[in-house]
């Protein structure tokens, strides 16, 4: 048994979660020796009573180590730790980073900048366009967009990155081989191809009212920030908010409806200091250093203090072009590239979060660099 598979264990026992795991890790120095160690030993671990200590060294008589190492290759997910390159970096910083996570799909270097969209699982028709067309700017911006993969806010935020050809992760509350909602099936495997469905919990765990906010943590966890869209005043998207407050990171609010239930979760937020979110630049605004500006005033003999390599699609090359070298309203701008309108104004916003187009009052733009292509 290696580190990981003693980890895959440890995961497995009730009751021995990241901060008991670090305590344990602390006075026996590796996962292995932890399941070797005595009761006795294991007592003299702060946080480690009877119950605890028994249940560790029993291991090998309540969990399907090798039951759970079949089903992991028969279903063609992997389990990352702690260390592995492709655990998420920002999870790594909270004080109670999970033990381990299945992963079905890809984590990568450009899920290091991540948002979070979460609400309520009843949303009106608002809220669902809201989440959608925030996913979609994010996704198209390069922004990977985080959700709990439920009905309702979570499904739009997932579907409206996929639309963008974006990437996009679910964080369940179940085992990794557990769909819920049912209807959800085709959309969990959209979002493997296109990101990551992960996990904390081991194969066949259903979802109780214990493991919603234990994944809410793993979700404002591994997000520079969370936007809740819609959310009544009990509703897990606002313990998600609460987890992202705790760990330093930005909370935005989608105002809504002063008479909707479902606005209240948001509206409090505001009250509370959450930045109340119009639009997806009010997003990326926060996050400017994420699209650096290149130094125009430098000599252009000095070398940049650093490479910008910026990558355009064909639509985005063309809307690029069309501007030309001066300023450009925004009907000459559709008839120049040849695209729809709709197109148009998407591509536009996107030249935008990448600092090549600024907006100009008038509805006219102007190129910010023109670098070559």
């Amino acid at each position: 048994m290696d580190a990981r598979e003693a980890l895959i264990a440890l995961n497995m026992i009730d009751h021995i979660g990241p901060v008991r795991l670090r305590r344990l890790l602390e006075a026996f120095g590796d996962p292995v020796s932890i399941l070797n160690a005595s009761p006795q030993q294991l007592l003299k671990v702060p946080g480690i009573g009877p119950e605890i200590a028994q249940s560790i060294y029993n291991w090998r008589n309540t969990i399907d180590l090798d039951g759970e190492l079949k089903r992991i290759k028969e279903f063609g997910c992997k389990v990352i730790i702690r260390g592995d390159p492709e655990y998420p970096p920002l999870l790594e910083q909270i004080y109670d980073p999970p033990i381990v996570l299945y992963v079905n799909g890809t984590l990568c270097d450009r899920d290091r900048n991540a948002i979070a969209i979460v609400g309520t699982r009843q949303p009106t028709h608002y809220g669902l366009e809201t989440a959608r067309k925030l996913a979609y700017q994010l996704a198209y911006a390069g922004i990977t967009v985080v959700s709990g993969g439920a009905r309702g806010i979570d499904t739009a935020a997932h579907t409206g990155a996929l639309a963008a050809k974006g990437r996009t992760i679910a964080v369940l509350g179940t085992g990794i081989n557990i769909v819920v909602p049912p209807e959800n099936a085709d959309l969990f495997d959209q979002i493997t191809k296109n990101g990551a469905i992960i996990t904390q919990f081991p194969f066949n765990r259903i979802p109780d009212k214990q493991s919603f906010p234990i994944r809410n943590r793993i979700v404002a966890g591994m997000t520079l920030g969370t936007v809740v869209v819609e959310a009544n005043m009990n509703s897990g998207a606002l313990i998600t908010a609460n987890f992202a407050t705790q760990y330093g990171r930005q909370v935005f609010a989608i105002p809504g409806r002063i008479d909707s239930p479902k606005s209240k979760g948001c509206h409090y937020l505001i009250k509370e200091g959450a930045k109340l979110c119009e639009s997806a630049e009010d997003i990326l605004s926060e996050f400017e250093y994420l699209f650096p500006q290149r130094n125009l005033s430098a000599p252009s003999n000095t070398p940049p203090p650093y490479q910008l390599t910026i990558t355009l699609s064909e639509h985005e090359e063309a809307v690029y072009q069309a501007i030309g070298n001066t300023e450009a309203y925004i009907d000459e701008i559709i008839q120049r590239s040849g695209l729809p309108p709709s197109t148009v104004n998407v591509v536009l916003f996107s030249l935008e979060m990448k600092r090549l187009v600024r907006q100009l009052p008038g509805k006219r733009y102007v190129r910010i660099d023109q670098p070559d292509f």
